[in-house]
């Protein structure tokens, strides 16, 4: 009982920071739609246009943070601190890279993606210089998060957490006097506010870059085995990531059926679900930290200790914001809007997500320790499965097929999830898990 205990302080030590720094990504985003709300609609649906498209790319970059957590992390449960160190220098160089050749994809084409999703001229043309800077500053932003992941795969979640904190205090200090040319500084509108994240999040990298002078190791070759284990764990978590948002598109369009009032409902329920999100994360990156380091550590047992404690611990938070979904929808509707139409139709919405916590939380813990173990290729088909095997063919005969009300289409998403936790219980129980290397003896040992 007392090693089940120092278990879930460490749990929770890693996982309520990652909890505060999760929280922080998504404000930055939100603030600078807030910051730019006095510049009328098309400010705001450019600014956000402009988010959008740098998020696609982003996901395709996701597997360079979740390769470097895991990896770090199984290095550093084995104690081979130097190839760790050597293998966050590697990363490191390949989100440069990587996130460079992104940029200069996303400048060169942003304006023919905005006009494919259909966007108005207006807000095209206040959209792609937005874009523009906010691509340039992409390979920042990929840096803070193979650096927040390097740290966190050592165990140390609290300093990406202080990075975050000063990222966005910076953010909101000069973006508000950029946008609006106050305290002297020249009236930029939203082109002020990207050139803020720039100005924020060169700080936070630099922050970053300087905690991690101590780990970071200059390799005295290229390491292709550290790159191999990473690319291992890496695509399949590209993969799954861009199945993921190719198939909620998709069921986006779907609910667009349905009109405004049912898309609007829609997208407020999903805004208020995502904070139960928050904790649902944390769990499952600490899982995946702590079950790297024991099974780098050949710890199978205490492996299983620490998914089980942040299985429990998750199921616990996401139950209790799901009762408060069932029970308090209204209110927390009332929250974000004052149209009727609207708030009526959103408690159905979150009375029905509120059913979905636990399966939820538990598929978030599960793939999150799956992933310690390096098993990110059976996420990826079980990600296709939910998605594309069951919520995409659901809400289409449901709205499409037999044309019932949106609240069916909605319930696809309980089934979605429930198949997901079903095969990574099924996948967690037998144990291949422990089969997987990705780290190996024959490597550098």
């Amino acid at each position: 009982m007392p090693a089940l205990s120092r278990i879930r302080k460490s749990v929770l030590s890693l996982a309520l920071p990652i909890t505060v720094s999760s929280l922080l990504q998504r404000a930055e985003g939100i603030v600078a739609v807030f910051l730019v709300g006095g510049l009328g609609a098309s400010s705001i649906a450019a600014v956000g246009l402009g988010q959008l498209l740098v998020f696609i790319g982003t996901t395709l970059l996701s597997g360079l943070s979740v390769g470097a957590n895991v990896l770090v992390a199984q290095l550093w449960g084995a104690r081979r601190v130097k190839d760790a160190g050597e293998a966050a220098t590697h990363l490191v160089g390949l989100s440069l890279i990587a996130s460079a050749l992104l940029a200069l994809a996303g400048v060169s084409g942003n304006s023919l993606v905005m006009s494919a999703l259909g966007a108005q001229p207006d807000v095209i043309t206040q959209a792609v210089p937005y874009s523009n800077i906010i691509f340039l500053v992409i390979p920042l932003t990929i840096l803070i998060q193979v650096l927040s992941s390097i740290l966190q795969g050592t165990g140390n979640t609290k300093t990406p957490m202080y990075a975050l904190i000063g990222v966005n205090i910076l953010h909101i200090l000069v973006a508000y006097p950029l946008v609006y040319g106050k305290w002297g500084a020249p009236a930029c509108g939203i082109q002020g506010a990207a050139w803020a994240v720039g100005i924020a999040e060169s700080s936070g990298a630099a922050y970053l870059l300087w905690s991690c002078r101590t780990l970071l190791a200059r390799p005295t070759a290229l390491r292709r085995d550290l790159i191999h284990s990473a690319w291992r764990v890496g695509a399949p978590v590209s993969g799954e990531r861009v199945v993921q948002q190719a198939g909620i598109i998709l069921y986006t369009k779907i609910v667009l059926i349905y009109g405004t009032v049912s898309y609007a409902a829609h997208q407020v329920g999903l805004s208020i679900e995502s904070f139960s999100f928050l904790p649902g994360y944390g769990f499952a990156i600490a899982a995946a930290t702590m079950v790297g380091q024991s099974i780098g550590a050949g710890k199978y047992v205490r492996a299983k200790l620490e998914n089980w404690e942040a299985n429990r611990l998750a199921v616990a938070g996401m139950a209790a914001m799901g009762l408060i979904f069932f029970f308090f929808p209204y209110a927390l509707m009332r929250g974000f809007t004052q149209d009727d139409a609207v708030v009526e139709l959103g408690t159905q919405f979150l009375r029905i997500v509120a059913v979905m916590q636990v399966p939820l939380a538990i598929t978030m813990v599960l793939a999150g320790s799956l992933r310690g173990a390096g098993d990110t290729r059976f996420i990826m088909w079980a990600t296709t499965a939910g998605m594309w095997g069951v919520r995409v063919p659901l809400a289409f005969i449901f709205g499409v097929w037999l044309q019932l009300g949106v609240f069916y289409v909605w319930t696809a998403m309980i089934v979605d999830w429930t198949v997901r936790m079903a095969l990574l219980l099924w996948r967690y129980q037998s144990e291949h898990w422990r089969q997987i290397q990705v780290i190996r003896r024959s490597d550098h040992a």
